[in-house]
């Protein structure tokens, strides 16, 4: 072979050792990506839920940096555990959930026949969003303290929340502890928004939601503000908080959590672990959570939510004991 048919033989090896080197690196990179097909995202709770508000500021966020689309769908029922449950068991690395407090704290202890375990069964991502609570009632009733001079003369108050051992449940359970002769019956709901439609409509006195549900209605002259749990928020910057009005020691909040079946793939778990705190430093994406949902965005990573399970469950643990509070 002469010298110029021997560099021609080199080059075009050469050229074929190139694309055959692009080409494992694509199908390297192919089959390391995630995701690579929709993500869908499961709430527990109503369209138009604040679970959901979150959810869809999520999933809207979440569609650009990932280049899939990012599907909320609502399976709601049970406080939640439904759509919890369906997370647990997927298996098609493509499916989270968006979850309130109780699926991760109080369902087991409430009920430990629990069809998923919290401790076992997912893959904590994030803390994504918190909220104090706000006890609201009618505007024909009293407000302040007033309210519960007048409830506690009452025999037949009820009040809602969201199902069965969620933290609007736990919570009011609670204030009842704090405020002597206060004891409005317990009435569940699929959703904040039935709870809400129960109140204007005088099926239940009093209710604990987060303030961003019931704003609108507040502003229409329909519902009060009573108190906040964990102290004033700006979304609702006249409401004082419960301490205020003599309920010491009570600091609650309702917050929203990411999360994963436990077989969630690292390929996963690495991508939004890195994109969801991002994601929520964004300016547009915090307002939006706020002025839908009242939500304060937070965006932790795995190891906060993971914290914030651990102290939490010690908690609700008290209040359930406490309470004599069953899964029925």
């Amino acid at each position: 072979m002469n010298s110029k048919k021997f560099t021609r033989f080199v080059c075009k090896q050469s050229l074929l050792a190139s694309i055959l080197l692009a080409a494992s690196a694509l199908v390297q990179a192919q089959t390391n990506a995630w995701p690579t097909k929709p993500v869908r995202i499961l709430v527990g709770f109503p369209a138009g839920s604040t679970p959901d508000s979150a959810a869809r500021a999520l999933a809207d966020g979440l569609a650009g940096v990932l280049g899939q689309p990012v599907i909320v769908e609502n399976k709601p029922g049970a406080s939640g555990n439904l759509a919890a449950d369906l997370v647990a068991k997927a298996t098609d690395d493509h499916t989270l959930g968006v979850v309130i407090n109780g699926n991760l704290t109080s369902a087991k202890i409430l009920n430990p026949s629990l069809a998923y375990d919290p401790a076992r069964d997912f893959t904590y991502l994030s803390l994504l969003t918190t909220s104090p609570l706000a006890l609201v009632a009618r505007s024909d009733l009293p407000t302040g303290a007033n309210f519960f001079v007048a409830a506690k003369k009452e025999s037949r108050w009820n009040y809602g929340s969201v199902g069965n051992g969620s933290v609007a449940h736990l919570g009011m359970e609670l204030l009842k502890s704090k405020v002597s002769g206060l004891q409005p019956a317990h009435i569940p709901f699929q959703g904040n928004p039935a709870v809400i439609t129960a109140l204007l409509g005088g099926h239940i006195q009093m209710a604990l939601v987060p303030p961003g549900i019931a704003l609108p209605h507040v502003k229409s002259g329909k519902l009060n503000i009573i108190g906040l749990t964990s102290g004033r928020s700006t979304l609702a910057p006249e409401a004082p908080s419960l301490s205020e009005l003599g309920v010491k020691n009570f600091n609650l909040e309702v917050w929203t959590a990411l999360i994963g079946p436990a077989k969630l793939s690292k390929k996963a778990q690495q991508k939004l672990s890195s994109e969801v705190p991002k994601l929520l430093r964004n300016p547009d994406v915090r307002q939006r959570l706020f002025i839908q949902g009242g939500w304060n965005a937070v965006g932790s990573a795995p190891e906060g939510l993971q914290t914030r399970v651990a102290e939490e469950v010690k908690i609700m643990s008290a209040i359930i004991k406490t309470a004599n509070i069953t899964a029925d």
